[in-house]
């Protein structure tokens, strides 16, 4: 990676099948550990894009965090503006607002690695819930987070 490239950690074959195993699972309404599906519109196909992901509650506030980096979902996400998430036959739509300020991502990050580090520590080059403060202001650029607003 140079430094001009975000910071983005492709999935691998299995991580393909295990995503594709736990979002059936959420279409299903068996929601692993609080996963959900996100359904997102592609910013070029226009058609709906899934990916199984972990809503973060955090300060009262609902967070989408990608852990991998800037992927395909995040670049739709800020195409899109929003989204859906499903578990089962219950499907809430929201819009989404990406987080810029460091300091307030790196709060959320350190919340969502708490809950989540188990699962996703791996994508965060040695950043875990106990790093301090300016490490997770410095690896908050690698992950974006959006707060998201349920429609009701």
């Amino acid at each position: 990676m140079t430094a001009s490239a975000p910071y983005y950690a492709q999935a691998g074959r299995f991580a393909v099948r295990f995503n594709a195993l736990f979002g059936k699972l959420a279409r299903l309404g068996v929601s692993l550990a609080g996963t959900a599906e996100l359904s997102v519109r592609g910013r070029t196909s226009g058609q709906m894009q899934r990916i199984p992901v972990n809503p973060h509650t955090f300060g009262g506030d609902q967070y989408l965090v990608s852990a991998r980096g800037h992927s395909q979902w995040v670049r739709n996400m800020r195409a899109a503006g929003g989204g859906e998430l499903r578990v089962g036959r219950k499907v809430r739509t929201f819009t989404a607002v990406e987080l810029t300020d460091p300091a307030q991502k790196a709060a959320v990050l350190r919340a969502y690695l708490e809950k989540w580090g188990w699962e996703v520590n791996r994508f965060f080059q040695g950043v875990t819930a106990q790093s301090t403060d300016a490490e997770l202001r410095a690896a908050a650029g690698d992950h974006p987070v959006f707060r998201i607003a349920v429609a009701h």
